[in-house]
């Protein structure tokens, strides 16, 4: 039901070998109903003007994207990519480790983590009995962080090769570390970020995103 580690099999490299990124073979209308979906929930924040959300939306989404262009280079370069994503389990490859479906659960993931905090930001989790506690918005980043792991794992045990490890040092515990801390991280902080800062971090990190996509897919490298 999970697999906690890449097994370095052949199977997984000839998953992998196989990946059609941005091929439109599989292609269906649930691509557009998900775009929509998505789009109301940005609208309704606008709308309602709930800014932190579309902050904490665009900031995870932001560094997401980074990852996923990241691992895209390590697989040029080194053969394979940390995590890669099946034909089967997909209607629209975006890169070799995010489908369409994935990419856009992450453009949301950030507005609920910070929807999942409590309504005064300052609380700290555990404090008691003198004690200081943990900020909420670190302890709400690590326990999506973990949840979002564990989910990835079972992901990754699926009859369909929903995702796919290749490498046997990788998996669940490195995931929840190096990629999933640092994005709650960025959904949870950045909404609290002064002004300036907070509007400087998403052009930096969105900036960055373009020039990458826009200079690495037409030289063939993601």
């Amino acid at each position: 039901m999970f697999q906690f580690w890449g097994d370095g099999s052949q199977l997984s490299m000839d998953l992998v070998n196989a990946i059609q990124v941005r091929s439109t073979e599989n292609f269906n209308w649930t691509f557009i109903f998900i775009l929509a979906v998505v789009f109301y929930v940005y609208w309704t924040e606008f709308h309602n003007k709930n800014y932190d959300m579309i902050f904490a939306g665009l900031a995870l989404y932001g560094v997401h994207w980074l990852y996923e262009i990241g691992n895209a280079i390590i697989a040029h370069f080194a053969g394979y990519p940390l995590w890669s994503v099946s034909n089967e389990s997909t209607t629209f490859i975006l890169l070799i480790g995010v489908c369409w479906e994935l990419s856009m659960m992450f453009s949301i993931a950030g507005m609920i983590s910070l929807k999942m905090l409590p309504e005064d930001r300052s609380t700290r989790c555990f404090a008691k009995n003198g004690k200081k506690g943990i900020d909420c918005r670190l302890a709400g980043a690590i326990s999506m962080a973990l949840l979002f792991a564990l989910v990835e794992s079972f992901l990754a045990a699926t009859s369909n090769h929903s995702f796919i490890w290749v490498y046997k040092w990788w998996g669940v515990l490195p995931v929840f570390i190096t990629t999933y801390i640092p994005f709650f991280l960025a959904s949870n902080y950045v909404p609290d970020m002064e002004p300036a800062k907070r509007k400087s971090f998403l052009i930096i990190v969105w900036s960055l995103v373009a020039v990458l996509l826009v200079t690495l897919i037409p030289l063939g490298i993601i």
